[in-house]
């Protein structure tokens, strides 16, 4: 892979990783434990902000994975081996890395998995 396309990836990576850095920082409130005193918070509020932390949560796991993805993906751009399928070790398809530019297996491997 050329250095211009690797330098445009680990951009491309650097400010998703800032993203979602800052999106973990503004939901951080939701995912604190709901209050169990039902004098100051009605029931059905009570539920509803258990299902506003539930739903936090979830989003919140789902952008630790990416997070841990995409330091990966970081880590092999710095290591010289981005874009190398971590199976076979054939290179993998640039607009497969456009399309997910964490992919760590070529189609072939990805499709055979």
């Amino acid at each position: 892979m050329e250095e211009a396309a690797r330098e445009r990836f680990r951009k491309r990576l650097s400010e998703r990783l800032a993203a979602l850095r800052t999106a973990s920082g503004v939901t951080e409130e939701d995912r604190r434990p709901v209050q169990l005193d039902q004098s100051s918070v009605g029931r059905l509020s009570r539920m509803d902000a258990m299902q506003v932390q539930a739903m936090a949560q979830a989003a919140e796991r789902r952008r630790s994975d990416e997070v841990r993805r995409i330091e990966a993906a970081l880590q092999r751009i710095a290591e010289d081996e981005y874009g190398w399928c971590l199976r076979c070790g054939e290179a993998i398809a640039v607009p497969r890395l456009e399309a997910d530019p964490t992919a760590t297996l070529c189609i072939g491997c990805a499709g055979s998995s």
